[in-house]
């Protein structure tokens, strides 16, 4: 048995309904893909030319899913800074890849930001690409800059080792100078004993 609401009680109902947000469309780093391009798969297929316009439809990135999609973003990245068609383990190359994993994780993260596990792996990912991006820097820095150049990242450099100096560390430090000088006063007569040694069987060698 259900009673009829007053129309008073309906309107205080109605207010007191949250008001759901519009979400904001975030931009994607997939937008530039055209829809009309085909899946990874199937795009050196050679019948693909002779098939169905309703075929190629289902078979384009209109109907792929985020997965598929990602396959060819990542694609595009790793032939923008590959050493030669067969590099797929190199340095760049490595890179590239975890670039296109860490846009995706913030776009997530942008739409659910209480997703820690996500978090944890972009900052994981972010980690390893900065440790990539330091060897290349250190060693290949014309690489290091056409990488960073092609694919739009923005390297900043590890901020110095700081430390607070406080009395408790000169202490130690200077109670270490001292240990370490006493430990080499008693090894040096063992040393130079030593020394004489090496020296003897040198002259006897060349006598």
């Amino acid at each position: 048995f259900h009673q009829a609401c007053s129309p008073f009680i309906q309107t205080a109902r109605c207010y007191a309904r949250p008001v759901r947000r519009k979400r904001k469309d975030i931009p994607s780093h997939l937008d530039d893909l055209p829809p009309t391009m085909l899946k990874k798969d199937y795009a050196n297929v050679p019948i693909i030319n002779s098939v169905d316009d309703v075929v190629k439809r289902l078979l384009s990135l209109e109907m792929a899913s985020q997965k598929e999609k990602m396959k060819i973003k990542t694609q595009q990245l790793v032939e923008k800074v590959r050493r030669s068609p067969n590099d797929n383990g190199s340095f760049e190359v490595q890179v590239a890849m975890l670039t296109a994993k860490i846009r995706t994780y913030e776009e997530h993260l942008q739409r659910h930001p209480k997703d820690k596990n996500n978090r944890r792996r972009m900052l994981m990912d972010i980690d390893r690409r900065k440790k990539l991006l330091a060897y290349l820097r250190r060693v290949r820095y014309d690489t290091f800059e056409n990488t960073c150049k092609q694919l739009n990242i923005q390297y900043t450099l590890p901020p110095p080792y700081r430390r607070r100096i406080t009395k408790r560390w000169v202490v130690k430090k200077a109670f270490c100078l001292k240990v370490f000088q006493e430990a080499r006063k008693l090894r040096a007569p063992a040393r130079l004993k030593q020394r004489r040694e090496w020296q003897a069987r040198a002259r006897a060698a060349k006598e």
